[in-house]
Formats: structure tokens, sequence, C-alpha cells
């Protein structure tokens, strides 16, 4: 079957539809098995990140999975079927081959040749083969996919440098103060993300780093790994550690804003005029949007980040052509690949029923053939097996040439009618 993508991402969709069709990674296989379940999807791989949501499926159907995907998304992301349909990008086969090599080699990312894609397109795979809906088709796919995003990260510059959204996080917050030397930087979240960035800001030198997250015991490991200037807090001292610290940097997990503009208005006065910095990486954003603006706060998103990457584009293009040339170079092999699995089912039946009618006839010959020396008997072996070998040279050249596309799988049922071969 063909691999269909449909989704959205940071290309498609402003940040607030993003940050509506957020599913979180225990909502996943919910959603895979929605997906899959009916006659028009028979595989399914979602890749959800902070700046996408994809759904690669193996189906044979276009239209009708691409009305399928839309339906299901907006059930489970209670987002209306219109306003999907308005930013929700397919890709059929070739292109969607294309578009998850490149996502995994980074190109595709907020950040140019952010690293954390490359595990986030693994996860998605193991997560779908762990529910039972990885298709051979998919799990192909996603193999080569992976090993490309690893050539492009050892072979180019691409990953280089910025190359996540949690470091990023932490260049963009200490931009904003000046640097990071001497500061209070307190991480709000200690999932994959949040230790990024209490990493990164450890790196960048700051004064001290405090870790809250819903379970203390994550943060309290985390800290512990990082060393005396990362300190744990409990959650309930939010307040506290908001007059304290001079920038704050969220990735929580929540469903809702966990810093409201009605707590700075009540919080700001405490901070005796001393601005604060609060770069918020989470999707859902785990900043009320109504802070942007107020006196005493500078907010930045993931909007912004983004902006910031796009500024430092020209500094890698050479990166980036020697990472597309990687990309270009693997698709090509992918396709012929897959074209060669899908036909030689069909090719390894030919040959076979094609062997066993010339060996039954050499049988049914046997007696007439018994007064020729050994030598003749090879003789007459060998002829009746090149002729074999030439006269199924031409369709077989043909079924694999064809092979992956409507053409190829019409040559297949036609050969598999034509000489009565099991499907």
């Amino acid at each position: 079957m063909p691999v269909v993508a449909i989704g959205l991402n940071h290309r498609s969709a402003p940040l607030d539809l993003l940050e509506r069709v957020a599913v979180s990674a225990d909502r996943v296989p919910k959603l895979l098995a929605d997906l899959c379940d009916g006659e028009v999807v028979s595989g399914a791989v979602v890749v959800a990140t902070c700046h996408r949501l994809e759904c690669y499926l193996d189906a044979e159907r276009f239209h009708d999975t691409l009305h399928h995907v839309r339906d299901t998304l907006a059930v489970h992301t209670d987002t209306g079927s219109t306003l999907l349909a308005d930013h929700l990008v397919a890709y059929f086969d070739g292109e969607a081959i294309d578009h998850l090599f490149t996502v995994s080699a980074g190109l595709d990312s907020a950040v140019l040749g952010e690293h954390e894609i490359l595990g986030q397109v693994r996860v998605s795979w193991e997560r779908s083969q762990a529910e039972g809906v990885v298709t051979p088709a998919l799990s192909l796919l996603f193999r080569r996919a992976v090993e490309v995003g690893k050539r492009v990260r050892t072979e180019t510059g691409l990953a280089r440098g910025t190359a996540s959204i949690s470091h990023a996080a932490v260049e963009l917050a200490a931009e904003s103060v000046g640097d990071l030397v001497g500061r209070r930087v307190l991480v709000l979240g200690a999932g994959d993300m949040g230790s990024g960035i209490a990493t990164a800001s450890v790196g960048a030198e700051a004064g001290s780093v405090v870790v809250m997250n819903r379970s203390a015991e994550r943060a309290e490991r985390l800290c512990a790994e990082l060393g005396p200037r990362a300190v744990p807090a409990p959650w309930d001292a939010l307040d506290r550690e908001l007059v304290a610290a001079d920038v704050v940097i969220c990735s929580t997990g929540a469903t809702e804003p966990v810093l409201e503009r009605s707590r700075f208005e009540t919080l700001l006065p405490r901070r005796a005029g001393r601005p604060l910095v609060v770069v918020d990486v989470a999707m859902p954003r785990d900043v009320d949007p109504a802070v942007r603006g107020m006196d005493g706060v500078v907010v930045a998103d993931l909007d912004d980040l983004r902006a910031r990457a796009e500024r430092g584009l020209d500094e890698r293009r050479h990166a980036v052509v020697a990472a597309q040339a990687i990309v270009s170079s693997a698709v090509t092999r992918y396709a012929d690949e897959r074209a060669a699995r899908l036909a030689d089912p069909v090719i390894t039946a030919l040959r076979g029923a094609a062997e066993d009618l010339r060996r039954s006839e050499l049988e049914r010959y046997e007696a007439r053939l018994a007064h020729l020396s050994a030598g003749d008997r090879d003789a007459v072996d060998a002829l009746t097996r090149t002729l074999l070998a030439k006269l199924l040279h031409g369709p077989t050249v043909a079924l694999r040439d064809a092979a992956g596309g409507s053409r190829g799988n019409r040559l297949a049922d036609a050969v598999s009618e034509l000489f009565g071969l099991e499907s």
C-alpha cells in the first residue's frame, strides 16, 4: 500500500492552533487505535511534538484517508473539522517519504538541525510497534528515516551549535538578560525538555538553577545528576521562586497555563522593579497569553524561538545543502528497495511455478531420456533452465520497474491470474 502523511506543523498552522491540537504521549495509543479502526487505514505512526502533529499511514485510498484522519483528529483534539481542514497538510507516497526523511534529518524543525526530533521519530515508531499498529511497510519506512537522521548528524554540520529547542530557549533567555552568569534560573518541568533546559543552564554558568516539577522525585533526581548549582524546589514554592528568579523557562506537560496573569499581578510588586524574563517552550503554553505586555515581564515563546532560528539560517546554508543531498539519495534508495520488496513475492511465485512445471515435464519424459548419457542429461537440464530464465527475464524486469505504483499492481494481478499463482 502507499504511504500517506497527514497533519499540522509549525509551517502550516499558527501556534495557537498547534496548542489546541497538542496530543500528550499518554493519549497517542487511543489515537492510533481510532486511526486504524475500520477499513481505511492498515497501520499508523503518530509523530506528536511541540511543533507538529503528523500521522503516517499505510493506506490505499488517499481522499478517504484524508477525511478519516481529519475527523479523527477533530474528535481527539476537540477542534472543528473545518478549522483543521484549513491547516492540514497531506503528502502521498513519494512526497510522504521525502517529508518524513526531511523531518528526521532536522531540516523541517523550527530550530534547524534540531537533534531532539530524531529521538521523537524513533519513539513514535516504537510506540506504534508496542500498540501493534505498524505494518511491514511503515516499519521499513521509519527504520530508514532514523538511519537518514543519524547520517545527517554525523556527516554534516547541521547539528552543530544550537540544535535543540532546549538549548535555543536557554540562549534566548541569556540574550535577554545579557548572560546567565550568576543569574537565578527557574526551570518549570523536569521531563526530557526540562532536563535539556536545566543542563544547558548549568552549562551557561547560571549562578543557580532551580528545578520544579509536579513529581518532586524527578526534579530531585535531575538536580543530583547536574551538581550543586542545580537545586530542586517543591511545587508549592512556585510564588517564592518566581519572586527570586531572574529567568523562568517553562516546559511542563500541563494542559492549562500554570503562570496566570493574576499570579504576576500579585507577585511583581514583591520583585521591587526587577525585570523577569520568561521563556515558554511548553505545548500547550504554560504562560497565559495575557501576561505578554505586562510591565516588568518579558515573555518569549516558540514563535520567538522560530524567528531567532531563521536569522541564523544563512550561516548554516552549506550544511543544509549537504543534508538535503543525503535525504534525496535516501529517498531514491528507499523507493528502489520498496519496489523490489513489493515485486519479489510475485516474482518468486512465478519462478517457483515455472520451475515446478519444468521439473514435472522432465520427470514425465524421464523414460524417453533414459538412453542419454549423464552429460547429455545435464545438457538437457541446463537447456531447460536457460530457456526458462530467458522467458521470465522480461516479466521479472517489468514487475520490478513498475512495482509500487498502480501499473505495478495491475501487472502483479495480471501475472498472478494468468499463471494461477497463489496470492
